[in-house]
């Protein structure tokens, strides 16, 4: 590994994290405290002294960050709740470390962390939990990512992160680090209802939350939310439908507590796939900009004109998707968690049963042609081109050269990615017991993890044309031969992915089955303490797979008649369907050992220093299948060293902290293997190396606070076994800077403030030939409050309307200018209502 600097000049950088009141476990003792700079949620002036807080994820056991050797951070409700987030992934990426690439709607956006290869969506190396446990056991399922099935609303008393650390020990399949979202548990009685609507966009939503004690020893909490509109972007469809509805019931006993949970999610939101953009200048000073008649920010490749999904089902019978159905989650879910004193022992124990099921409706570009320039599938400019849908259909286009302004055709791939079982048991046992020993303190901790976890996804495809429209105005295109011959049927050239194959037809039912022993000690000695852990994952991998890409003879092109005319046309004599005949076994096993050991010196009461070293892994999950690392014939995995991918991590650093100012700042460094599939199909077999440096802190002095934080990474790719020429270059998208800032001015009636985040150039592939901008953003709020109870907020995210890209697909400037990127979206203002009691 590389040598890591720790030191670097005062950085007034800072994270908007502390610890929550609503985090702390019932039973903690008061020795496991964190002190913290309380935030406010604007309903009061802050206080002036900071408040005790328990930190508890991915750790044995709380303590104050300052006497323990990990890299934490937390955010309070009311915190979030001024950072104008329209997703998850606005919340997440104010995690000082965490990038994240947030443009893709409510879900599937991609997260990494300090330097870890972010090669395709989800969640891979950072586990994304809710109250202790993962809602899915592998982040990165295609088009099944977890934050397609957890909401952040009034339920939520804070988001905890672990970065690298204990987390490759204390959860599975996280070497990265853990971020936990905690819920409300009524503790203090009371609750607040809000009613929200966009200004500037169609969007209507309504929160919830109360919770109280029933007796002395009995407490319960309800809340969610419910919202309906059509979105940040014109689709010309409602896009968003649905809520979500969590309830919790706690029993206290005199040496511990039970906790009943059940959560209800019923939502759909848009996916926003990459897009039209325009690219001029040469790859050393590149320009991104907009077509005309379509607006990078707030436009989008989806359409009300396309109409429902047309294809094959699962079971091979033709259906209809709604194209509205989007990201949907459909959530059930039962949980426990007890905590008990016994004869000097804590024993700690979570277990939540989950059906989950949903998947992603979308559309999917394949290729951008200027209209004056066809490819020859489409007749290389001869031929006759009619609207099939919209307010057109039937008329005949000119010239397509000049359609809409733009000049452009596109060909799509409208999709759905069923996934009808993720559903999953997990559970978490653990004891731990502190013991007196002369000049210090020895903590022991000992537990057992369990999970199972089902896929069973199918990927349903049709492909199309249609033009490049603005307002959700895009219809799809019909095509006629110059001898006459029609090509498409309502504007689809085929009910399969492209061509005449069946490509990325696949069916997966598979099951994952996952134990892990794990065990901590902890001496602490004076001001220094030394921890060590270690972690045993065991995983059973079973089911069938299906698709003709798994080759072995298998066919999955037919002929139907959807439209049952009684003749089949050209594009339905190019049908995918799934071979149910011909399964493929999985049947596979894998086994890897992770450990962390850290040292921490408290050299002052508010200053310490601190090393770690932490070896973890992740399991290949769906990544694997498919491919040459799994026997088509047997399921096997010929080499076991494919069914996990290890992380190396090296941190150290110091904290400091007084009742106006917190500074920390983490050296890190990192070595990755990544097995993964890019765009959908290209795979890729890795060995990443990255180094930096990690900076939050946050001031408070009187009304005025400044939070926030600034990560300078350094990224290669060391080898790609299928890829050499890759070797030596940064990977894309990783920028040298991630940075986050959030000034805020609190009074008795009013609160005001903005979180601006930001990153600097980055490389648009791993070929290293262009760069997209890097781009600043910021969000603003007021809060007025005038009464008791009584809070008004406008809230307005990236307030400037800035173009931000997030991601650029195209490689290098095109000749034509025709490249293929995603941006951020553009202004929204929310207006907002919410009255306590």
């Amino acid at each position: 590994m590389k040598t890591v600097i720790i030191a670097i000049g005062p950085v007034l950088a800072v994270s908007a994290f502390t610890s929550a009141h609503a985090a702390q476990p019932d039973g903690a003792a008061a020795a496991d405290v964190i002190v913290t700079q309380p935030q406010n949620g604007g309903s009061a002036p802050p206080a002036a002294a900071a408040a005790q807080q328990v930190f508890s994820t991915g750790v044995a056991r709380g303590r104050d960050p300052l006497d323990s050797a990990t890299s934490t951070s937390a955010l309070r409700q009311d915190a979030i709740q001024v950072l104008g987030a329209r997703s998850l992934g606005d919340i997440l990426r104010t995690v000082p470390g965490i990038r994240t690439e947030a443009s893709t709607g409510d879900g599937s956006s991609a997260y990494t962390i300090r330097g870890l290869p972010l090669a395709s969506g989800g969640s891979k190396y950072m586990q994304i939990q809710e109250d202790g446990l993962p809602v899915l056991e592998f982040g990165d399922f295609f088009n099944g990512a977890t934050d397609i099935f957890i909401r952040a609303d009034f339920n939520l008393a804070a988001v905890e992160a672990i970065r690298g650390g204990s987390a490759s020990t204390f959860a599975s399949n996280s070497p990265g680090g853990v971020i936990n979202l905690i819920s409300e548990t009524g503790q203090v009685k009371g609750g607040a209802i809000q009613v929200t609507t966009g200004l500037d966009y169609d969007s209507n939503r309504v929160d919830f939350h109360y919770g109280a004690p029933i007796t002395d020893t009995l407490r319960f909490h309800i809340g969610g939310f419910y919202r309906s509109g059509e979105g940040q972007r014109d689709v010309g469809f409602k896009a968003y439908e649905g809520g979500q509805l969590k309830f919790n019931l706690t029993k206290k006993f005199a040496n511990g507590y039970v906790r009943l949970s059940g959560k209800y999610l019923d939502d759909r939101s848009p996916h926003y796939l990459p897009g039209p953009v325009r690219i001029t200048g040469t790859n050393d000073d590149p320009h991104f900009g907009s077509f005309n008649g379509y607006d990078v920010r707030r436009d989008s490749m989806l359409a009300g004109y396309l109409g429902d999904l047309i294809t094959l089902d699962g079971a091979n019978n033709p259906a209809r998707f709604p194209l509205s159905q989007g990201q949907d989650a459909h959530v059930r879910s039962i949980g426990v968690e007890s905590q008990f004193d016994v004869r000097d022992w804590t024993l700690t124990h979570r277990a939540r049963y989950s059906k989950v099921a949903g998947g992603t409706t979308r559309n999917l570009v394949s290729a951008i042609y200027s209209g004056s320039a066809m490819p020859a599938s489409l007749g290389g400019g001869t031929g006759t081109f009619t609207y099939a849908t919209g307010p057109n259909a039937g008329q005949v286009i000119a010239n397509l050269g000049s359609i809409n302004g733009n000049g452009l055709v596109v060909a799509s791939a409208l999709n759905r990615v069923d996934s009808s079982d993720l559903g999953n048991f997990i559970s978490d046992l653990r004891a731990t017991r502190a013991f007196t020993l002369p000049g210090g303190e020895l903590t022991v901790t000992g537990g057992l993890y369990n999970s199972i976890q089902n896929y069973n996804s199918d990927w349903l495809y049709s492909n199309h044309l249609q033009d490049v429209a603005g307002d959700g105005q895009s219809a799809l295109i019909n095509y006629r031969t110059a001898g006459g011959a029609l090509r498409s049927q309502d504007g689809y050239l085929g009910f399969n992915r492209s061509g005449a194959t069946a490509f990325f037809r696949r069916k997966y039912d598979v099951q994952y089955e996952i134990a892990a022993p794990y065990g901590s000690v902890n001496y602490r000695f004076g001001r220094i303490a030394i921890g060590a852990s270690v972690r045993y994952d065991t995983g059973q991998v079973s089911g069938q797979l299906y698709g003709a890409d798994l080759g072995g003879g298998r066919v999955g092109m037919t002929s139907v008649d959807f439209n049952g005319d009684g003749v089949i046309s050209f594009a339905e004599s190019r049908t995918a369907f799934t071979p149910l005949d011909r399964p493929a076994p999985v049947d596979y096993d894998y086994d890897y050992i992770s450990y962390s050991s850290g040292i921490n010196f408290r050299v002052s009461e508010p200053f310490a220093l601190f090393a770690r070293y932490s070896r973890g892994a992740r399991a290949g999950a769906d990544k694997v299948l498919f491919s040459s690392k799994v026997s088509m014939t047997d399921g096997s995995m010929p080499d076991p060293e494919d069914g996990y991918d290890i992380v190396e991590q090296l941190e150290g650093g110091f904290k400091y902290r007084t009742p106006t100012l917190t500074v920390n700042v983490t050296g890190f460094s990192a070595d990755t293997e990544d097995t993964n599939v890019q765009a959908g199909a290209i795979t890729t077999d890795r060995e990443y190396t990255a180094y930096g440096v990690e900076t939050e802190a946050a001031y408070r002095r009187g009304p005025f606070s400044l939070t926030g934080g600034v990560t300078w990474t350094q990224a290669e790719i060391v080898n790609d076994k299928f890829n050499a020429a890759v070797a030596g270059m940064v990977p894309r998208r990783q920028p040298d800077f991630i940075f986050q800032a959030s000034p805020q001015y609190d009074s008795r009636k009013v609160s005001v403030g903005a979180n601006i985040i930001g990153t600097t150039s980055s490389w648009v592939q791993d070929v290293n030939q262009m760069k997209m901008p890097g781009y600043v953003l910021v969000n603003a709020f007021v809060q007025y409050r005038p009464r008791e109870r009584v809070q008004l907020m406008l809230d307005a995210n990236n307030l400037f309307d800035e173009v931000a890209f997030i991601e650029i697909t195209t490689p290098s400037v095109p000749a034509n200018g025709i490249g293929l990127g995603r941006a951020a979206n553009g202004r929204t203002v929310n207006l907002s209502l919410r009255y306590d009691f």
